[in-house]
């Protein structure tokens, strides 16, 4: 098949959150993980097989210079240069030409919210220059600390207390060529171990001790961080400080060669990272929206439940955690949810209270990790009473426990409220909900205080008249959402995502674990909506970002059709080992591990014993509980581990896990392939993650930025283009994925745009979902999936359920057999495969 270009933008329903006319809009794209191993060299030399496969976009990692050493490329360090080590501008330019030539655009990822503190700091140059400068750096507005506030920017990274540093005689005054600096010769720089610092300069004769005291920067003990930090990070990560990007000369700064590239014709359109951290995400995308003409940009906001997107943000749509989590639901059945939960407090001892978890794992964040964080909101709060009369009666404490409650109560990111503007309805609602649960939470004599910093947070009129636009309220307007983000991400997904078993594909970025399953009628009523609303957003499976692959997800859902049998299968395998298994063994790792293993045990074995125990290290300390990060419980981690890897190769394991393969193989064939269809052709542009086209068993990153053999894959993709028929999953999956990547290509506007339609078709059966793809001709394309077959023979009267084709003739991309319009029996459309990829001949 040929490679047209992608879409151009233009005029039409839902067209706000279309590219401006002219402006590239992708069909597809696929996603690459760059860094030292995958340069821009090795993505060029990948073009001929990614054609192949029919995406007609190249979506990139970020492509700036990032920290010494970063294997993904969101710790920038430079925005004015292109990352060396992936082979420069002349590297990435020749990468865009050549895709540019075969028709396919290139989508570059943008982290417009940090930059990374390095080591040594002077990596990062607009860093080092705050530090030695302080308010007489040319960059002392570029990042979110107040430098007037005489305290010095917290560089929490000594092994202990300042004092024992200082005795000890590890810190050391030292002369050097900084690399950033060449041309000022040697200078005076603080040396502790691989940290180098700038010296004040006139401060290099005083005694060490002095020469600390009166640098801009405060040197720490690392613990110091979650109480002190002064300035604001990602999320709680000290090595990525936060960038006042809505500053507009901050903003030229940092986003002037990503604009010349674009001007140029070098990058075609962009992928937000994160910006909820952002002081003003619309603001951010408004300027993006403008400086670009309009281009197709997505923002990586992750929406709760049946939250929305900003209707005024002016982007294409979302990355697509929102679609992911409900194909996958689609897949989950619910009936396994109670003895699933049974076996889950049996292991574990939890009862089935998610909500409860949630709130206990958002408490110990704001009262550890994120502590600083809140602390510095509640001072704000309480220098915004102190100076006026009228609200000096409430205290810090009160002012600190109402932030906590209203933090903790709050059942998404954030709330958009932008200071000096009305606060749209439904911003105050979400507010005010959380407020109403954080009132149940709190003391009598705390409500008067919790209504003042509710109207303060929406920059309504309290205590004194004519005091609303005052700096420091509005500052508090934009410092609290900020605080939120941060403590949804890290008290929910990175905590008690961790802690809870029940099912733990459904523990995802973005996901709804309380949702143990959705029908077909809510994703079609979710799908056309959002089409509807947002034509030209992403659609994802995995992401560099999951928790879990797309295939591991798979192969875990399918517990929820076979409960007993898994719950039996667990028993016995724990009965088996009892006499290996730790006696401190946590019980929420246990069940997490044994679900892990479900989803990773393939054909050809367990997962890698190196890549299991890095996994469970990484969800056993993020779940901090037992063990964390910062205070790991080594001896007890050993023992886990050391039982985790005996299981891989334990006899009564291998069997086990052998005849749940057997059992559970054919609804996990149906579950791969039916979500990878419909994630394909549900909705916007669909991207593919690295290696995805084919079955994975990817966990969370570092585990998901594994390199891909695409040389293999693009071999193999010749094969069958050949006329070998797919032998196996992969194979399988990668002959779907191309199919579908082919046929959006052929019929872009069936997919993503103006014209795109979306059409539900009626089944006799909920075991299968249907859709019809159409533009302004018509339908064009039906996908047809299986769900919630447990068994290796069909559900009885699956194969004489009926779909309702639309009419014309109907050739399968997958097999070629052709169908008319009207009713057709499942069991002539899925004879070869559990799904079904229609093109219309007539």
């Amino acid at each position: 098949m040929t490679a047209p270009q992608g879409n151009q933008g233009g005029q039409g329903a839902g067209s706000g959150h279309l590219p401006s006319p002219g402006r590239r809009l992708p069909v597809s794209t696929y996603r690459l993980q760059l860094g030292p191993d995958r340069t821009f060299a090795h993505a060029e030399a990948a073009l001929p097989y990614l054609d192949s496969l029919g995406a007609t976009d190249l979506y990139l990692s970020p492509v700036l210079q990032a920290a010494p050493g970063s294997t993904h490329g969101y710790d920038v360090v430079d925005h004015s240069r292109i990352s060396d080590v992936m082979g420069g501008r002349a590297g990435l330019e020749s990468l865009a030409a050549a895709a540019h030539a075969r028709g396919m655009g290139v989508v570059v990822d943008v982290v417009p919210n940090h930059m990374a503190v390095p080591t040594p700091v002077w990596h990062n140059q607009a860093l080092w220059s705050v530090l030695k400068l302080g308010t007489a750096s040319p960059y002392a507005g570029w990042f979110d600390v107040d430098l007037d506030a005489g305290d010095g920017l917290l560089m929490p990274v000594l092994g202990s207390r300042i004092g024992d540093v200082l005795a000890s005689g590890e810190l050391t005054l030292d002369r050097r060529v900084v690399p950033s600096e060449p041309e000022l010769g040697e200078q005076a720089v603080l040396c502790y171990y691989d940290h180098v610092f700038p010296v004040r300069p006139e401060t290099e004769q005083l005694p060490l001790a002095d020469l600390v005291e009166r640098q801009h920067y405060r040197l720490a003990y690392w613990r110091v961080a979650d109480e002190e930090l002064n300035y604001r990070r990602f999320f709680d990560v000290g090595t990525l400080a936060a960038v006042r990007v809505e500053v507009p000369e901050v903003f030229d700064a940092t986003h002037a060669l990503l604009l010349e590239l674009f001007d140029a014709g070098v990058i075609d359109a962009f992928r937000i990272d994160h910006p909820d951290g952002l002081a003003d995400p619309r603001g951010y995308l408004r300027r993006l929206h403008e400086a670009t003409g309009g281009a197709w940009i997505v923002a990586e906001k992750i929406l709760e439940g049946e939250e929305e997107l900003p209707d005024d943000w002016p982007v294409a749509g979302t990355t697509g955690y929102d679609a992911a989590w409900r194909l996958h639901a689609l897949q989950v059945d619910p009936g396994g949810a109670v003895p699933l939960a049974s076996l889950m407090q049996e292991i574990t001892g939890d009862a089935a209270n998610l909500p409860a978890m949630i709130e206990e794992a958002k408490r110990q964040i704001v009262s550890t990790a994120l502590y600083a964080e809140v602390h510095r909101v509640t001072t704000l709060l309480a220098d915004i009473c102190h100076d006026d009369v009228r609200l000096r009666d409430h205290t810090f404490r009160s002012l600190q426990d109402c932030v906590v409650e209203l933090v903790v109560a709050l059942d998404r990111y954030r709330a958009y409220v932008v200071p000096g503007e009305d606060a749209p309805p439904g911003e105050q609602r979400v507010l005010r909900e959380a407020a109403e649960v954080a009132r149940t939470r709190l003391e009598p004599d705390r409500h008067d205080t919790l209504a003042v910093v509710v109207d303060l947070l929406l920059g309504l009129e309290v205590g004194s008249a004519g005091r609303t636009h005052e700096a420091r309220r509005a500052e508090l307007m934009v410092r609290f959402p900020q605080v939120c983000g941060a403590v949804m991400a890290k008290g929910v997904e990175d905590t008690a995502y961790y802690r809870w078993t029940h099912l733990v594909s459904l523990c995802e970025v973005g996901a709804a674990p309380t949702r143990f399953g959705i029908d077909p009628d809510e994703l079609h009523t979710w799908a056309a909506a959002t089409g509807a609303a947002w034509p030209a957003t992403m659609t994802s499976g995995t992401t560099h970002d999951t928790k879990r692959g797309e295939d591991v997800r798979s192969r875990i859902g399918v517990l929820s059709a076979h409960p007993e049998a898994w719950a039996t299968l667990v028993a016995d395998l724990r009965r088996a080992t009892a006499d290996l298994r730790p006696g401190d063994l946590d019980g929420r790792t246990e069940n997490l591990l044994w679900q892990t293993l479900a989803g990773t045990w393939t054909q050809s074995g367990p997962i890698e014993a190196e890549r299991l125990r890095a996994y469970l290290t990484k969800a056993a300390r993020e779940q901090k509980t037992w063990t964390t990060w910062t205070a790991p419980d080594e001896a007890r981690e050993a023992a886990m581990l050391d039982y985790a890897t005996a299981l891989l190769e334990h006899p009564a394991v291998v069997e086990g896990f052998t005849g749940w393969l057997e059992r559970s193989g054919p609804a996990a064939r149906r579950s791969i392939l039916g979500t990878k269809l419909l994630q394909l052709t549900v909705l916007g542009v669909a991207d593919v993650y690295q290696g995805s086209e084919i079955t994975q068993t990817s966990l969370v990153d570092p585990d998901n930025r594994r390199p891909v053999d695409l040389d293999a894959l693009a071999t193999t993709l010749a094969e069958l283009d050949a006329g070998r028929n797919p032998v196996g999953l992969d194979e399988e999956k990668l002959w779907l994925t191309a199919a579908a990547l082919r046929l959006r290509r052929t019929h872009p506007d069936a997919f993503v745009g103006a014209e795109a339609g979306y059409r539900p078709l009626p089944t006799t059966t909920g075991h299968a979902v249907a859709l019809a793809r159409t533009d302004a001709d018509g339908p064009r394309a039906v996908a047809v999936a299986t769900r919630l077959v447990a068994d290796a023979q069909p559900a009885p009267g699956l194969p004489d359920a009926t779909v309702v084709l639309p009419e014309g003739t109907w050739r399968d991309v997958l097999t070629r057999a052709e169908h008319p319009g009207g009713p057709a029996r499942l069991g002539d459309l899925l004879h070869s495969y559990p799904v079904a990829l229609l093109e219309r001949t007539s």
